[in-house]
Protein backbone atom coordinates (compact mmCIF):
# COMPACT_ATOMS: atom_id res chain seq x y z
CA UNK A 1 0.00 0.00 0.00
CA UNK A 2 1.27 3.49 -0.83
CA UNK A 3 2.64 5.64 2.01
CA UNK A 4 1.33 8.78 0.31
CA UNK A 5 -1.90 10.59 1.27
CA UNK A 6 -5.06 8.57 0.74
CA UNK A 7 -7.33 9.76 -2.06
CA UNK A 8 -10.40 11.41 -0.49
CA UNK A 9 -13.58 9.41 -0.74
CA UNK A 10 -16.21 10.82 -3.08
CA UNK A 11 -19.38 9.46 -4.65
CA UNK A 12 -17.51 9.24 -7.96
CA UNK A 13 -14.76 7.14 -6.39
CA UNK A 14 -17.34 4.83 -4.81
CA UNK A 15 -19.16 4.31 -8.10
CA UNK A 16 -16.01 3.83 -10.15
CA UNK A 17 -14.76 1.31 -7.60
CA UNK A 18 -18.10 -0.48 -7.77
CA UNK A 19 -17.91 -0.73 -11.57
CA UNK A 20 -14.36 -2.08 -11.42
CA UNK A 21 -15.34 -4.62 -8.77
CA UNK A 22 -18.41 -5.73 -10.73
CA UNK A 23 -16.18 -6.24 -13.77
CA UNK A 24 -14.31 -8.81 -11.68
CA UNK A 25 -17.05 -10.54 -9.68
CA UNK A 26 -20.39 -9.49 -11.15
CA UNK A 27 -23.04 -7.24 -9.67
CA UNK A 28 -24.84 -10.02 -7.76
CA UNK A 29 -21.73 -10.70 -5.71
CA UNK A 30 -21.08 -7.04 -5.02
CA UNK A 31 -21.66 -6.17 -1.36
CA UNK A 32 -20.95 -3.03 0.59
CA UNK A 33 -18.25 -4.82 2.55
CA UNK A 34 -16.51 -6.12 -0.57
CA UNK A 35 -16.74 -2.68 -2.14
CA UNK A 36 -15.29 -1.07 0.98
CA UNK A 37 -12.39 -3.51 0.91
CA UNK A 38 -11.82 -2.80 -2.78
CA UNK A 39 -11.57 0.95 -2.32
CA UNK A 40 -9.84 0.66 1.08
CA UNK A 41 -12.41 2.34 3.32
CA UNK A 42 -14.73 1.28 6.11
CA UNK A 43 -18.17 0.08 4.95
CA UNK A 44 -20.10 2.72 6.87
CA UNK A 45 -18.06 5.47 5.24
CA UNK A 46 -19.60 4.64 1.88
CA UNK A 47 -23.07 5.55 3.16
CA UNK A 48 -21.96 9.16 3.64
CA UNK A 49 -21.62 9.42 -0.17
CA UNK A 50 -24.07 6.87 -1.62
CA UNK A 51 -27.03 5.80 0.55
CA UNK A 52 -27.22 2.13 -0.39
CA UNK A 53 -26.66 -0.61 -2.94
CA UNK A 54 -29.59 0.34 -5.16
CA UNK A 55 -28.28 3.88 -5.50
CA UNK A 56 -24.84 2.46 -6.21
CA UNK A 57 -26.30 0.33 -9.01
CA UNK A 58 -28.11 3.39 -10.37
CA UNK A 59 -24.79 5.21 -10.48
CA UNK A 60 -22.95 2.25 -11.98
CA UNK A 61 -25.45 1.99 -14.83
CA UNK A 62 -25.17 5.72 -15.42
CA UNK A 63 -21.38 5.41 -15.65
CA UNK A 64 -21.75 2.63 -18.22
CA UNK A 65 -24.15 4.74 -20.30
CA UNK A 66 -21.60 7.54 -20.11
CA UNK A 67 -18.99 5.32 -21.78
CA UNK A 68 -21.18 4.61 -24.82
CA UNK A 69 -20.45 6.95 -27.69
CA UNK A 70 -23.59 8.83 -28.75
CA UNK A 71 -24.55 8.86 -32.43
CA UNK A 72 -22.47 11.59 -34.11
CA UNK A 73 -24.63 14.59 -34.88
CA UNK A 74 -22.82 15.35 -38.15
CA UNK A 75 -23.59 11.99 -39.79
CA UNK A 76 -26.72 10.53 -41.35
CA UNK A 77 -28.95 8.61 -38.98
CA UNK A 78 -27.94 5.18 -40.28
CA UNK A 79 -24.11 5.44 -40.01
CA UNK A 80 -24.49 7.41 -36.79
CA UNK A 81 -26.68 4.74 -35.21
CA UNK A 82 -24.36 2.02 -36.43
CA UNK A 83 -21.41 3.74 -34.75
CA UNK A 84 -23.39 4.13 -31.53
CA UNK A 85 -24.50 0.49 -31.52
CA UNK A 86 -20.97 -0.81 -32.11
CA UNK A 87 -19.78 1.41 -29.25
CA UNK A 88 -22.53 0.06 -26.98
CA UNK A 89 -21.58 -3.53 -27.68
CA UNK A 90 -17.92 -2.78 -26.92
CA UNK A 91 -18.81 -1.11 -23.63
CA UNK A 92 -21.05 -3.99 -22.61
CA UNK A 93 -18.28 -6.44 -23.43
CA UNK A 94 -16.09 -4.62 -20.92
CA UNK A 95 -18.86 -4.46 -18.35
CA UNK A 96 -20.35 -7.91 -18.91
CA UNK A 97 -22.73 -7.63 -15.93
CA UNK A 98 -24.45 -4.47 -17.13
CA UNK A 99 -26.68 -5.48 -20.07
CA UNK A 100 -29.59 -6.85 -17.99
CA UNK A 101 -29.59 -3.65 -15.89
CA UNK A 102 -29.42 -0.97 -18.57
CA UNK A 103 -33.16 -0.30 -18.82
CA UNK A 104 -34.26 -1.42 -15.35
CA UNK A 105 -33.46 1.64 -13.25
CA UNK A 106 -36.34 3.85 -12.13
CA UNK A 107 -34.02 6.74 -11.25
CA UNK A 108 -31.90 7.21 -14.39
CA UNK A 109 -28.88 9.46 -14.07
CA UNK A 110 -27.86 12.37 -16.30
CA UNK A 111 -25.62 10.31 -18.58
CA UNK A 112 -28.43 7.80 -19.13
CA UNK A 113 -30.97 10.49 -20.04
CA UNK A 114 -28.48 12.37 -22.21
CA UNK A 115 -27.70 9.19 -24.14
CA UNK A 116 -31.36 8.39 -24.72
CA UNK A 117 -31.98 11.97 -25.82
CA UNK A 118 -29.11 11.81 -28.32
CA UNK A 119 -30.33 8.54 -29.82
CA UNK A 120 -33.92 9.77 -30.15
CA UNK A 121 -32.66 13.01 -31.66
CA UNK A 122 -30.58 11.12 -34.23
CA UNK A 123 -33.54 9.02 -35.34
CA UNK A 124 -35.87 12.03 -35.48
CA UNK A 125 -33.34 14.00 -37.57
CA UNK A 126 -33.33 11.05 -39.93
CA UNK A 127 -37.02 11.57 -40.61
CA UNK A 128 -38.38 8.74 -38.48
CA UNK A 129 -41.81 9.33 -37.01
CA UNK A 130 -42.25 9.03 -33.27
CA UNK A 131 -43.77 5.58 -33.73
CA UNK A 132 -40.95 4.43 -36.03
CA UNK A 133 -38.40 5.93 -33.64
CA UNK A 134 -39.90 3.84 -30.84
CA UNK A 135 -39.79 0.69 -32.99
CA UNK A 136 -36.21 1.31 -34.16
CA UNK A 137 -34.88 2.11 -30.69
CA UNK A 138 -36.57 -0.90 -29.08
CA UNK A 139 -35.40 -3.33 -31.76
CA UNK A 140 -31.82 -2.07 -31.85
CA UNK A 141 -31.36 -2.10 -28.09
CA UNK A 142 -33.04 -5.49 -27.72
CA UNK A 143 -30.53 -6.84 -30.21
CA UNK A 144 -27.56 -5.14 -28.51
CA UNK A 145 -28.48 -6.16 -24.97
CA UNK A 146 -29.46 -9.68 -25.97
CA UNK A 147 -26.30 -10.21 -28.00
CA UNK A 148 -24.10 -8.84 -25.21
CA UNK A 149 -25.80 -11.04 -22.62
CA UNK A 150 -25.41 -14.15 -24.75
CA UNK A 151 -21.82 -13.28 -25.61
CA UNK A 152 -20.94 -12.84 -21.94
CA UNK A 153 -22.40 -16.25 -21.08
CA UNK A 154 -20.49 -18.26 -23.69
CA UNK A 155 -18.25 -20.94 -22.17
CA UNK A 156 -15.48 -20.18 -24.67
CA UNK A 157 -14.65 -18.18 -27.77
CA UNK A 158 -13.23 -19.82 -30.86
CA UNK A 159 -10.24 -17.47 -30.95
CA UNK A 160 -9.28 -18.15 -27.33
CA UNK A 161 -5.75 -19.66 -27.38
CA UNK A 162 -6.33 -21.28 -23.98
CA UNK A 163 -9.16 -23.48 -25.28
CA UNK A 164 -8.04 -26.77 -26.93
CA UNK A 165 -10.48 -26.79 -29.85
CA UNK A 166 -9.26 -30.11 -31.19
CA UNK A 167 -10.04 -31.77 -27.88
CA UNK A 168 -13.45 -30.08 -27.74
CA UNK A 169 -14.29 -31.23 -31.25
CA UNK A 170 -13.21 -34.78 -30.49
CA UNK A 171 -15.23 -34.84 -27.29
CA UNK A 172 -18.26 -33.45 -29.11
CA UNK A 173 -18.08 -36.17 -31.75
CA UNK A 174 -17.91 -38.83 -29.06
CA UNK A 175 -20.72 -37.41 -26.94
CA UNK A 176 -23.26 -36.66 -29.67
CA UNK A 177 -24.56 -39.48 -31.87
CA UNK A 178 -24.01 -38.31 -35.43
CA UNK A 179 -26.99 -40.26 -36.74
CA UNK A 180 -29.34 -38.61 -34.24
CA UNK A 181 -28.26 -34.96 -34.48
CA UNK A 182 -26.35 -34.68 -37.77
CA UNK A 183 -26.99 -30.97 -38.43
CA UNK A 184 -26.08 -29.87 -34.92
CA UNK A 185 -22.92 -31.94 -35.01
CA UNK A 186 -21.93 -30.64 -38.44
CA UNK A 187 -22.42 -27.01 -37.42
CA UNK A 188 -20.63 -27.39 -34.11
CA UNK A 189 -17.60 -29.39 -35.21
CA UNK A 190 -17.10 -28.00 -38.71
CA UNK A 191 -17.90 -24.36 -37.97
CA UNK A 192 -18.20 -23.26 -34.34
CA UNK A 193 -15.15 -25.23 -33.18
CA UNK A 194 -12.95 -24.29 -36.10
CA UNK A 195 -9.92 -22.01 -35.47
CA UNK A 196 -10.82 -18.39 -36.00
CA UNK A 197 -14.52 -18.77 -35.24
CA UNK A 198 -15.84 -15.89 -33.16
CA UNK A 199 -19.47 -15.64 -32.11
CA UNK A 200 -19.03 -11.86 -32.05
CA UNK A 201 -18.58 -11.76 -35.82
CA UNK A 202 -22.35 -12.10 -36.11
CA UNK A 203 -22.99 -8.81 -34.31
CA UNK A 204 -22.28 -6.35 -37.09
CA UNK A 205 -23.87 -8.69 -39.65
CA UNK A 206 -27.09 -8.69 -37.62
CA UNK A 207 -26.86 -4.97 -36.90
CA UNK A 208 -26.66 -4.16 -40.61
CA UNK A 209 -29.68 -6.36 -41.31
CA UNK A 210 -31.69 -4.40 -38.74
CA UNK A 211 -30.54 -0.99 -39.95
CA UNK A 212 -31.27 -1.94 -43.56
CA UNK A 213 -34.72 -3.13 -42.53
CA UNK A 214 -35.46 0.13 -40.71
CA UNK A 215 -34.28 2.10 -43.74
CA UNK A 216 -36.64 0.15 -46.00
CA UNK A 217 -39.51 0.61 -43.55
CA UNK A 218 -39.20 4.41 -43.52
CA UNK A 219 -38.73 4.64 -47.29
Amino acid sequence: MSDGPREPLTAERVLQGAVELADEIGVESLTMRRLADAIDVKPMTIYHHVPGKEKIIDGMVDLVFGEIGPPPADEGWKPAMRERCVSARGVLNRHWWAAPLMETRTSPGPATIAHHDAVIGCLRRGGLSLQMTAHAYAILDSFIYGFATQEASLPFHGDDPDVPLDDLAAGMMEAIPANTYPHFLEFTVEHALQPGYDFGDSFEFGLDLILDGIERAIA
